[in-house]
């Protein structure tokens, strides 16, 4: 089986690419300066989990720097950043947002994200191309760093292959 290097990372999981393009449609809603983004797509379970409190994900529902989204099985989030970084996460997954930070005049700003499991597909914003080096995101065994492109990166749980 051959694998092309020029094929969308989107193409191994295409429920992902699907949900990617329905929230990228409806990304453009104004947010505060402290927030770092918003729900643009929720499918049945999914939370946020902030400051010890768990809530149910609708959308519209701000992000906020240091939120963790989690997923169930039937689960599947979409969230639009405040620098148009588009974030899709599936069925099972652990999403931390780190740290946010993002001047929409000089394009300055950081990201930093952990995957703890499951799946998320990205789509870079206005951080990566304008700020090389100031976008990670981090998996249990590796640190990516993001110059600008769309990604799919795969935790599995542990114990599984």
């Amino acid at each position: 089986m051959s694998k092309s290097l020029n094929a969308s990372p989107f193409a191994r999981f295409p429920s992902l690419a699907g949900l990617g393009l329905t929230f990228a449609l409806a990304a453009g809603s104004a947010l505060a300066a402290g927030e770092a983004g918003m729900i643009k797509t929720a499918k049945g379970s999914v939370l946020i989990e902030r400051g010890g409190q768990r809530t149910v994900a609708v959308i519209g529902d701000r992000v906020m720097p240091s939120d963790t989204l989690v997923t169930g099985a039937d689960g599947s989030v979409g969230i639009t950043l405040r620098d148009n970084t588009r974030l899709s996460a599936g069925p099972n997954s652990v999403l931390s947002l780190d740290k946010f930070a993002f001047d929409s005049t000089t394009y300055a700003g950081e990201l930093d994200a952990s995957v703890k499991k499951g799946t998320l597909s990205v789509i870079s914003g206005k951080l990566a191309s304008s700020s090389p080096g100031t976008v990670r995101f981090r998996t249990p065994t590796s640190t990516l760093g993001i110059r600008g492109t769309e990604f799919v990166i795969e935790v599995p749980e542990r114990g599984a292959r």
